[in-house]
């Protein structure tokens, strides 16, 4: 998909930081300077060469954009200052991942129903239908999030079980 923005510059390219002229010299073969000029080149000020290769011959100056950076232009439409299209990035959605509650002998149904319904934020119904299916099959998935969310979420089950002393267990597992 592609993105139409229009792309905002501030103020032409500062000038560079002052640097005494330079004189470009043709050397020869047998690496002694010569003083007369034997290239297209020998004779200009090394300052003149600079502002023209930055000037890009006939083109005009890069300008520095919102962000501060200098952008020289990119294609044709961007010299002219027409609006300029954009690729946009592709975001990837994060992993989603299971968080699963595995049944045991000790812990209360009451507990387990308790646990759902605060650190998950289920209804009494909804919690207890889960519970239902824990203690039939051994296991059932209490929610699915991102990573960093399930493994906080495994992290409470496991506090408030040890703080009433039930052996609860919770893990993570890819959806």
């Amino acid at each position: 998909m592609r993105l139409l923005t229009r792309l905002l510059c501030l103020r032409p390219m500062l000038p560079l930081p002052y640097r005494p002229a330079l004189t470009i010299r043709a050397v020869s073969a047998a690496g002694g300077g010569s003083s007369a000029p034997s290239t297209p080149l020998a004779g200009r000020r090394a300052s003149d060469l600079t502002r023209a290769y930055r000037m890009g011959g006939n083109r005009p100056a890069p300008t520095v954009c919102a962000a501060g950076t200098p952008r020289p232009p990119s294609s044709e439409s961007d010299r002219e200052g027409d609006v300029g299209l954009k690729d946009r990035a592709e975001v990837k959605r994060p992993e989603r991942w299971k968080v699963v509650l595995y049944n045991d002998d000790y812990t209360p149904m009451e507990f387990v129903v308790a646990v759902l319904e605060q650190v998950f934020g289920k209804p009494p119904t909804e919690a207890t239908q889960i519970m239902l299916r824990i203690h039939r099959g051994g296991k059932g998935i209490a929610g699915v999030y991102i990573l960093e969310i399930a493994e906080t979420k495994v992290t409470r089950v496991h506090q408030l079980a040890e703080e009433r002393g039930y052996p609860l267990r919770a893990g993570v597992e890819k959806e």
